[in-house]
């Protein structure tokens, strides 16, 4: 695959009929498009999205939408960091071509009526603390690529559950996209990249860098072959006395299609997630455990 392009000044569209004219002339001059949505708030774990879009496709595009459907109204859809002018300048150093910034009523114009359900494998994790977040996800996804039109779209493992809700997506509705997975990427200390992390004060950012600790613990438990009764409930005991305020969900699921996994070891490869709160901010994190060998 040829390197992508790189462009001395990223572009700014925020209509459906401006992005599908830049991407036409993308198509018209043979070039592969790839997508990486987003809500803005960019920091590095996005960026590398963008990287790796940019090393498939010769040329990205970045959507920045703070998607209110999958909010609940008790949720924090009005305080979510906005910095567009920020996004901009770090989209422009990591090789985004074009940012696609549509206002509210672009996506949802009056007299919307249309969602996305993915059933069985939103079920569960944060299925089952936030009921409305994935309809809300695979709605706003879905429109995406049907707007951006791309050859490929990047998503982060640290939304893993979000990651396979939308291959189900595609796949069950045939849409012509090849749907990327990405490693997490992590602060010093093992914390996952968020945007939510600039919620955190000095003193509950240096709780939330446990978190990683105790999922590696755990997964290299499982791994060796501990038994996943007994390593979940080692796990919600460290997870209690590092100081989180609650333990949202801590448990382990196979990585293919999310099938909760245990009492026993482990037997395909998996992943142990969790969700927590710290002051008032929900973090969710994963890490892989492969069963041992034969």
């Amino acid at each position: 695959m040829p390197a992508a392009v790189v462009d001395s000044q990223i572009g700014v569209v925020r209509s459906v009929k401006a992005l599908r004219a830049r991407v036409d002339g993308w198509r018209a001059a043979g070039e592969t498009v790839g997508l990486v949505p987003t809500m803005g708030a960019l920091h590095e774990g996005h960026l590398s999205l963008v990287r790796r879009s940019n090393s498939l496709a010769r040329r990205t595009v970045a959507s920045i939408f703070v998607n209110p459907r999958q909010f609940a109204p008790h949720e924090d859809f009005g305080s979510y960091p906005r910095q567009e002018a920020h996004d901009l300048e770090l989209l422009q150093k990591a090789g985004c071509h074009l940012a696609y910034i549509p206002p509210p009523e672009e996506m949802y114009p009056d007299g919307f009526q249309t969602s996305i359900a993915v059933s069985e494998i939103a079920q569960g994790l944060c299925g089952g603390s936030r009921p409305h977040f994935f309809g809300g996800v695979a709605t706003v996804v879905c429109k995406l690529i049907n707007q951006a039109r791309p050859d490929i779209a990047v998503f982060g493992e640290k939304d893993y559950q979000q990651l396979l809700v939308i291959r189900r997506m595609v796949k069950d509705l045939n849409m012509p996209v090849d749907i990327i997975g990405a490693p997490i990427v992590r602060e010093a200390d093992g914390l996952a990249m968020s945007s939510r992390n600039a919620y955190l004060s000095s003193e509950e950012r240096a709780i939330a860098g446990r978190l990683n600790a105790v999922l590696a613990d755990m997964a290299a438990k499982l791994s060796a072959g501990a038994e996943v009764a007994a390593t979940i409930d080692d796990g919600r005991a460290a997870i209690n006395a590092a100081g989180f305020a609650a333990l949202d969900y801590l448990e382990v699921r196979s990585a293919d299609l999310l099938e909760p996994m245990g009492p026993g070891a482990i037997t395909r490869p998996s992943r142990v997630f969790a969700a927590v709160i710290v002051g008032k901010t929900r973090l969710i994190d994963n890490w892989p455990a492969e069963p041992p060998a034969a």
